[in-house]
Parts: structure tokens; C-alpha cells; sequence
């Protein structure tokens, strides 16, 4: 069943036995239209529904429907689309920004090399640990 728009969620639609809805048809429809009103038409004696009373703006057909769902979908996959560019484009990025980190590692280390002295326990300490954080 549709539900119109400015029906607040909280609230369940009215539901009224055939006899009463045909006997108050006017007034139910003049609701539908001025106040987006559901009005749940059930058989006498049965409380399932059979029917409702809504609003023209909440009430489409089935081709219309069809025809939402395929323009959703159209533009469902163009975000998808385009999410999986930048996906594309922000690995792309990521991997040319590690490139260049690690080059600018590199450089660091030669220079550390050249200024400590052969053998230093400290600069041994540090690769050790770089090595870590690279395997982690």
C-alpha cells in the first residue's frame, strides 16, 4: 500500500469495514485529498485489507513504479561508476605517494650510513625497528 509523503510514519492509517467506507466515501476522500490521509477499507466482519482510500499524489501505477526503479538504477550505477574511478584514482595516488616515500627513505638511510660510524649499535637499533614497522 502507498503511503503518502506528509502521512507522519508514526501514525497507522485508519481502517474503516466496507459498509462504513461506502457510507462515508465523500468525507474519506475529501481527507485523502486535504489532509494525505489512509483510510484502510477492510471487509465487514474480516479485519485484513482489501483496500485503501489514498491520496492521488501517493497512489501509482505499476508502470510508473517500473519506471522509477529503472531510473534508480541508472543512476545508482553511475555513482557506482564514478566511486569506483576514484577508488581507481586514490590507489593510484596512494601507491605513487608510498613510491616516493620510500625513495625519500632510502636517501635518508644512505645519508645515515655515510655520517655514523662503521659498526654504531644505535643506527643498527633503528633499522631494526624500521624493519619492524615495515613488517607489521
Amino acid at each position: 500500500m502507498a503511503v503518502p509523503a506528509l502521512t507522519p510514519r508514526n501514525t497507522p492509517p485508519r481502517s474503516l469495514p466496507l459498509r462504513e467506507a461506502r457510507t462515508r466515501l465523500s468525507q474519506l476522500v475529501a481527507m485523502a485529498e486535504l489532509t494525505d490521509t489512509v483510510t484502510v477499507v477492510t471487509r465487514d466482519g474480516d479485519s485484513r485489507p482489501v483496500a485503501a482510500i489514498v491520496p492521488a499524489d501517493a497512489a501509482r501505477s505499476a508502470a510508473q513504479a517500473r519506471a522509477d526503479a529503472g531510473r534508480l538504477a541508472e543512476v545508482t550505477a553511475g555513482w557506482s561508476r564514478r566511486l569506483e574511478a576514484q577508488r581507481e584514482q586514490a590507489g593510484r595516488r596512494h601507491a605513487a605517494e608510498l613510491c616516493a616515500m620510500r625513495a625519500a627513505l632510502a636517501e635518508v638511510w644512505a645519508a645515515l650510513e655515510r655520517r655514523a660510524a662503521p659498526g654504531d649499535a644505535e643506527l643498527a637499533r633503528l633499522r631494526a625497528g624500521h624493519a619492524d614497522l615495515l613488517d607489521g
